[in-house]
């Protein structure tokens, strides 16, 4: 009767531990991690140089690695699919920058940069999670130059989407995919 309730219980309530979580094998953990591991190292190597190249000091977006998460562990999403990853960061950075310069206060500006690079997703067709992120950093971090949307967060996104599709096809992992 106990290991009934108690089974009972753990079956209706395990949906808030991880249980609407699928399974996923091993090599498949492996797979993923090592593919973020390689696809942000190559990511940062060149975002690197290409910052020393050019003299600019912001050459890495702190949310590339929920971006990284989506192209190597959930190839088969939309949100991962290059147009999202891409444009859904850019256009991201882009309104921020645009509400830091128009609503100077962050705890205002925030929110609505937030918002509204969700609402440019939707209309551009290009929802990516991580991007919302992006217009927090931008307002976080004071940037004020139109350049950051373009050089880091375009150009590493879109590094990140190549290494993305270069792993995921010699692992067995089609990537990007149409749509049905």
């Amino acid at each position: 009767m106990m290991k009934r309730t108690i089974e009972s219980w753990f079956k209706r309530y395990s949906f808030y531990f991880g249980g609407d979580q699928p399974l996923v094998t091993w090599s498949e953990r492996l797979r993923s991690c090592a593919g973020a591991l390689v696809g942000l190292m190559v990511v940062f190597i060149i975002a690197k140089l290409l910052g020393e190249l050019t003299g600019i000091d912001e050459w890495l977006m702190a949310s590339l690695g929920a971006s990284a998460l989506l192209v190597f562990a959930l190839p088969g999403s939309p949100m991962a699919q290059p147009w999202a990853v891409i444009a859904g960061n850019t256009v991201s950075a882009l309104v921020g920058i645009s509400i830091f310069l128009l609503i100077p206060e962050p705890l205002l500006a925030m929110p609505i940069a937030a918002s509204l690079s969700i609402l440019g997703m939707f209309i551009l067709r290009c929802l990516h999670p991580p991007a919302a992120a992006v217009a927090l950093i931008v307002i976080l971090g004071h940037v004020t130059h139109y350049r950051y949307a373009f050089f880091p967060v375009m150009i590493d996104s879109i590094l990140l989407v190549i290494v993305g599709v270069i792993y995921s096809n010699l692992t067995g992992k089609p990537y990007p995919n149409r749509p049905r």
